[in-house]
């Protein structure tokens, strides 16, 4: 099971030297995000920062920019990374979609299928000169008169979808190169709720098999020798999410519906990020986290053995004064170089 890593840093520059420090503790892949920063401006730090971890968007959002865009940028990032490059999409929510961003939502599931397919296709044609025309609902392709001069790479950059889920999850299973999950995520759901899904998906395509698929579990982690202080770095992001209704299902799934009512109550009441947290349980935190001490936090990782092919480890965030989330993250990195033999 593969080791990765989201990098963090108050600027680009810290991103970028806390993606070569954990390069060199083992993690194959360092990943970044689209929300504080552009996922593929980051991207392009991390790839001119490093030499043997590929770099992937986890996510970009596919909606926002057009296929075309989409598919250069990443042509961009995999000749500046020297084909170590990995494109990570993620369809994002309907309210950001259309409020931040003003474009159309639409049907997620039938749009991502269209915005993939467009990307590849543009990928496999953009030297031809010939005209590149598909139909679509949402991104129908009317490309003539173009012709890239530079050449592509001669195997296809890997497309990985993000999907909670189970249409956009089956999607994932049927056309991805990957799946990527939730920052919340537990062994129990990866097993009884999304493996199945990416069955489905991976069933009806032609000659596909669960090989062909890698499965990326992502997991908050925070690390300090007192579990309590560990426990507390990570309550701010399952708080996050606890207050967003359309995760209930999540939780009642985990038998946290109560706890994730009693965050429910202390949003309502006013409670800021800073003290969420407060509200948060342990129960909430153990069951959808990997926290506690380094030999905790590596006992658990091996829960994914056999589920998971890739963990995406990545430092706590939400609530927390910079230096915390710093700390975090200096311990994740030493923890990937433990778990590698890097720090030996």
């Amino acid at each position: 099971m593969r080791l990765t890593y989201q990098p963090w840093g108050e600027t680009l520059a810290e991103v970028a030297d806390a993606g070569r420090r954990a390069e060199r503790a083992g993690a194959e892949v360092l990943w970044v995000s689209e929300l504080h920063r552009s996922a593929t401006g980051t991207a392009a730090a991390l790839a001119v920062a490093t030499e043997t971890a590929r770099i992937g968007t986890c996510i970009a959002l596919a909606f926002t920019r057009s296929p075309m865009i989409t598919a250069l940028e990443a042509l961009d990032l995999d000749e500046l990374s020297g084909g170590r490059f990995v494109l990570g999409l993620g369809s994002g929510v309907k309210r950001l979609n259309e409020d931040w961003h003003n474009v159309v939502f639409g049907k997620p599931v039938p749009h991502m299928r269209e915005s993939v397919r467009n990307i590849r296709h543009f990928w496999r044609h953009c030297t031809s000169g010939e005209p590149m025309l598909l139909d679509g609902e949402y991104e129908p392709m009317r490309i003539r008169g173009y012709e890239r001069p530079f050449a592509v790479p001669a195997e296809a950059i890997p497309v990985y979808l993000a999907a909670m889920g189970p249409l956009m999850t089956r999607l994932a299973g049927e056309i991805g190169d990957g799946w990527i999950s939730h920052e919340l995520c537990s062994p129990r759901y990866l097993a009884e709720q999304i493996l199945p899904d990416l069955t489905v998906g991976i069933d009806r395509a032609d000659s596909r098999t669960r090989a062909d698929l890698d499965v990326v579990v992502s997991a908050c982690c925070s690390i300090a020798d007192d579990r309590q202080v560990a426990r507390r770095r990570a309550a701010g992001l399952v708080g996050f999410y606890a207050t967003v209704r359309t995760y209930a299902d999540f939780f009642a799934f985990h038998d946290l519906a109560d706890d994730q009512q009693q965050v429910v109550d202390a949003f309502r009441a006013g409670a800021g990020a800073d003290y969420l947290a407060d509200a948060v349980s342990d129960r909430m935190v153990d069951a959808l986290t990997l926290t506690g001490t380094r030999a905790d936090v590596a006992d658990r990782i091996t829960a994914y053995d056999g589920i998971a092919d890739s963990v995406k480890l990545s430092p706590p965030t939400h609530g927390l004064p910079a230096a915390d989330t710093r700390a975090a993250q200096d311990e994740i990195i030493a923890l990937i170089a433990e778990m590698t033999g890097a720090a030996t």
